[in-house]
């Protein structure tokens, strides 16, 4: 899944080009192409498929060479997760009604891949046997108020680490992840999903009726030259809905595999400062120039070609573009979504969004 805008990161994500487009990390590689090489070791390319806004297509195909524009399931208007799946769903249905599939953000960071690996071939060869839905929790080492939240019920026999799922849970506030946090019950959410066909198709059936049935009816002109028109009739007429809240919310037959990984969602500014290499002064800089004085524990990001001097700031993040600064309190972060709709309302705002 590649069409989110990654607001959160603005000023470096921008709606023409957002988060898994760019290098967030630094390592020459953007979020996407590191997110698809982490797929090709679990299954051949040509089996990879990239849901994405009609308008990134040529960004995908730049960034990924090996595929081709048969693997690209492009959106005419965004409906969040839900329908992004239902498509993908009914696309993979029509070539390979037998196929397992995993559901991966495009935009996620995972340290630890081999151990990523081994828990995702097992969750597909449990999910390719059974009727589930399944999803991978992860440790949590803080009590994190931007992720969802896994409870655990009963464990799976045989299966080191399987659980039923109990509840899923929206971002608590600071007090309930802490209670999450001790009781050792509650696992991230890490948006990743496992299962086979038949029973993503019967979950959408029985728990998103409305949008199961506008996919459904479209299903046989998939693969044909009136996709475009089928999908753009389609989506106009979908609701916007996430496939937690239309689905892992409400059905029984949830699954989670629980392990630890390496993993983020890099939502965030300030998660992206928890995983960069940290100086003797608690500062993480993605910049070739820069010089800190008397700053601490800050993120500072400066395009190569520009001199950043920053002085006397704690905790903050500075974030320089060539067209726009930012200069935001670490702690209220959360506030970058406020300032980018205030920003949309000046004149001229959609150059800077």
């Amino acid at each position: 899944m590649a069409g989110g805008i990654g607001s959160r990161f603005w000023p470096l994500s921008r709606t023409a080009c957002p988060k898994q487009f760019i290098d967030i990390l630094g390592v020459g590689k953007s979020l996407l192409q590191q997110t698809f090489e982490r797929m090709v070791k679990i299954c051949p390319v040509e089996n990879i498929f990239i849901v994405a806004s009609n308008s990134y297509k040529n960004l995908i195909l730049e960034q990924l060479p090996e595929v081709k524009e048969s693997q690209l399931l492009l959106e005419p208007m965004r409906r969040n997760t839900a329908p992004c799946i239902a498509y993908a769903t009914y696309k993979i249905r029509k070539r390979n009604p037998e196929a397992t599939v995993i559901v991966s953000p495009s935009d996620h960071l995972i340290l630890n891949e081999q151990v990523f690996t081994n828990k995702v071939n097992l969750a597909l060869d449990f999910a390719s046997q059974n009727n589930a839905l399944l999803t991978l929790g992860v440790k949590p080492n803080r009590p994190e108020t931007g992720y969802g939240y896994i409870q655990v019920g009963k464990p799976v026999k045989g299966i080191n680490g399987l659980y039923r799922v109990k509840t899923f849970t929206e971002k608590p506030n600071l007090e309930m992840a802490k209670v999450f946090l001790s009781s050792g019950e509650f696992f991230w959410n890490s948006g990743l999903f496992i299962w086979n066909l038949n029973a993503i198709t019967q979950a959408l059936e029985e728990h998103l009726p409305e949008v199961n049935s506008l996919f459904s009816e479209v299903a046989s002109l998939l693969d044909s030259a009136d996709e475009t028109a089928a999908i753009e009739k389609t989506y106009a007429e979908c609701k916007n809905i996430s496939i937690d809240y239309g689905v892992m919310e409400k059905a029984e037959n949830v699954f989670v595999i629980c392990s630890e990984f390496g993993w983020s969602d890099l939502g965030t500014w300030g998660s992206l400062y928890t995983h960069l290499p940290i100086n003797q002064n608690g500062n993480a800089v993605i910049a070739r120039n820069v010089l800190l004085y008397d700053t601490s524990n800050s993120l500072i990001s400066a395009p190569d070609g520009k001199l950043a001097v920053v002085q006397g700031l704690d905790d903050y993040i500075v974030v320089d573009t060539s067209d726009v600064l930012l200069i935001c309190r670490k702690q209220e972060e959360q506030q970058i979504k406020n300032i980018l709709n205030d920003v949309a309302m000046l004149k001229d705002g959609e150059i800077y969004t």
